[in-house]
């Protein structure tokens, strides 16, 4: 296996659209680009005019050879980032990018990485994002009759790549989702708990790996019951997010 070198790099915004209510999909052009696995991640570098710089990471949802980039930025408003990426930056704006990152929550269908047995994934709101780009991985390989996906989100408005998440069902993944606070069709709506996980996930002793991602309590909350219902913890990849 090629180690690619994580460098700075200039990025041009090719696309602005909306995600959900408060979040947008960032399309990116970045020369030079080496590529990256499927649930890397990248620093985004922002400077201001009179020399001040902010530096932040977000997941990729995209996957593969080629310079184009895709995220998708979930608005902090407490945030020093992540406002201006959701609520100022259009098409032709350019920042700098530093990636790809992340050899260790990543998915590869062959070689270093890869699995031969059963995939779980499971987003926490904008912790979907990584995931997406491993689903569409594992489609791409013909492998989604051994990958699930469980999305926990607020309100069906709040679900990231919506459309991409109904084309892998379609294709043969299976993918479950936990609405917190409003569902469609006034189905039941109420937090992901260790029992509704453990009836969302049945089969422990067959899951080669699992990936959590999201909000760092979401994320341990899920790492913990995980183990406490089975799961080595070795199989467990996490990766978590703060404030941006």
């Amino acid at each position: 296996m090629t180690r690619i070198r994580p460098q700075w790099l200039a990025a041009t915004v090719a696309e602005v659209l909306p995600e959900t209510p408060t979040a947008r999909r960032l399309v990116l052009d970045v020369p030079g680009w080496p590529g990256n696995d499927a649930g890397s991640h990248l620093d985004i570098r922002l400077t201001a005019p009179d020399g001040y710089q902010a530096s932040r990471s977000y997941s990729i949802a995209s996957y593969g050879p080629g310079e184009r980039v895709v995220l998708a930025v979930d608005e902090v408003p407490t945030g020093e980032v992540s406002p201006f990426l959701t609520g100022v930056v259009a098409p032709g704006d350019m920042f700098e990018v530093h990636g790809p990152l992340g050899a260790y929550f990543v998915w590869r269908p062959q070689g270093f990485g890869a699995t031969t047995g059963p995939v779980q994934l499971i987003g926490g709101g904008s912790g979907i994002v990584p995931l997406v780009a491993i689903a569409q991985a594992a489609t791409d390989a013909g492998r989604t009759a051994d990958f699930r996906l469980l999305s926990s989100v607020r309100t069906p408005r709040d679900q990231f790549f919506a459309a991409e998440l109904a084309g892998f069902e379609a294709a043969g993944l299976h993918v479950d989702t936990v609405y917190t606070r409003e569902s469609p069709d006034d189905g039941p709506v109420g937090r992901l708990t260790r029992d509704r996980l453990a009836e969302l996930v049945p089969d422990v002793a067959g899951i080669e790996r699992t990936y959590v991602c999201g909000p760092t309590p979401f994320v341990e909350a899920v790492a913990g019951w995980l183990i406490a219902l089975g799961h080595q913890p070795g199989t467990i990849r996490t990766e978590r997010f703060g404030g941006a």
